[in-house]
Order: C-alpha cells, then sequence, then structure tokens
C-alpha cells in the first residue's frame, strides 16, 4: 500500500491513536481462556489464522483434560490433531504445541520461558505468540505483537509500508515509546474486533478514523 506520509507525520498520527486507545483499553487482556501457562501458549499457537471466538470453543473442553506442560507433551498426536480439528493448520499446530511442551521439560525446566529468545525457540513459536505470551503471562512488553488487525490498521493508517509481520511491529515500535507498547496490540484487536472490522464499510465516524479520515479510503486486502 502506497504510503502518503512523512516520518514525522506517521509518528504524529501514532500519538493520537496511541492516546485514543489508552483511554478506550486500559488494561491489556487477551479474550483467550486459560488457566495455566501452558494452556495460554497452546491458545494462543491455536489462534493464528483462527479467531480467538473459535479457539476458546474448542478450549472450552480441552482445556479440562489438558492443563500442564506434562499434559501436553505426553499427549498423543493423532488425539491432540482430532480435538482441535475444527481450527485451521490443525495438524502443524497439534505438532508443534506437543514438540514445544516436551521442549519447555527438556530446556527449561517444564516453565514457559520468560524472554523472546527462548520462546522463540519453541516450534511454532515466533515473534508475535512470544510476545502476546510474555505481555499477557508475565506482564513483559518488550515488543509489540503483530497479527491480522494489528496489520490491518498500521498499513490502513500509514504507520507501516510493509506486509510481514515482524517488520510492522518494527515500524510500530520506532513510532510509539516502549512505556506505552503494552496498549498497541491488544487496543487494536478489541478495537478491529468491537468497532471496525475488516470488511470495506463506512467507518468516518470511528474514533480512529477521525484522528486521520485517508484511512477510510485504504482497505489493505486481507491476508
Amino acid at each position: 500500500m502506497k504510503s502518503m506520509s512523512t516520518p514525522a507525520e506517521r509518528k504524529t498520527r501514532a500519538k493520537k491513536m496511541l492516546a485514543y486507545l489508552k483511554k478506550a483499553y486500559p488494561v491489556p487482556k487477551t479474550e483467550l481462556n486459560y488457566t495455566t501457562p501452558m494452556q495460554m501458549l497452546a491458545s494462543v499457537m491455536l489462534s493464528a489464522q483462527t479467531t480467538d471466538k473459535q479457539v476458546n470453543k474448542v478450549t472450552a473442553t480441552l482445556w479440562k483434560k489438558y492443563k500442564t506442560v506434562k499434559d501436553f507433551a505426553s499427549a498423543k498426536y493423532a488425539t491432540l490433531d482430532k480435538e482441535i480439528s475444527s481450527v485451521s493448520f490443525h495438524r502443524n499446530k497439534a505438532k508443534a504445541i506437543i514438540a514445544s511442551a516436551q521442549k519447555i521439560i527438556d530446556d527449561f525446566g517444564g516453565k514457559v520461558p520468560k524472554t523472546e529468545p527462548e520462546l522463540v525457540t519453541l516450534p511454532g513459536v515466533a515473534y508475535k505468540t512470544a510476545h502476546v505470551v510474555l505481555g499477557e503471562l508475565y506482564n513483559i512488553w518488550e515488543g509489540i505483537p503483530t497479527d491480522t488487525h494489528v496489520k490491518r490498521f498500521a498499513l490502513r493508517f500509514d504507520l507501516t509500508k510493509h506486509t510481514d509481520l515482524k517488520k510492522i511491529s518494527k515500524d510500530l515500535e520506532a513510532l510509539i515509546p516502549k512505556k506505552d507498547w503494552r496498549y498497541v496490540n491488544n487496543g487494536l484487536v478489541l478495537y478491529g474486533r468491537y468497532v471496525c472490522p475488516a470488511r470495506p464499510h463506512d467507518c468516518a465516524m470511528h474514533p480512529l478514523t477521525k484522528i486521520w479520515p485517508e484511512a477510510q479510503k485504504r482497505w489493505p486486502r486481507a491476508s
């Protein structure tokens, strides 16, 4: 998507958007359901290309069976694959969840790691998942996770020229003070979910569009 802004304009716009997100969504909190750290990690892994609502539907019964890292590590692949078959890419996700749990036992003393370099060594875990987990489980905000909602708004509001998720994260991190990184993913996810969905529509009166009306004309392709 063609850029229309100078770096200074992007920074000013990001600051105004952040002010709204902080006020509207002051407590960063995932809508994924979990009770244990490993359930949280697995839920985030399941949520790739799948809605949180669908993940929660699947895990409502599943998390009664799988609670500890050991529970996940000892899961049978064919069984877990069948249990999560209603989520996208379930075969790969089942393999990654089991392998991650086994690696957590082997390499991290059975505890979900607390750093990005450690988390991204787990199968199926990249920058986005690592930083969602760090923020949610440990209140550690060392990066801005970019999912489909964050990507969509970053492109619509001309805060990035990239489509690669990690590159978008780095662009946003350069625009927003580190102390406020916690508000970006959570805020844009909830805003995208409940205020301004992905399908083209009249959003001229939406709070963020009022900050930059040009966004009304920019509808990046879903990916």
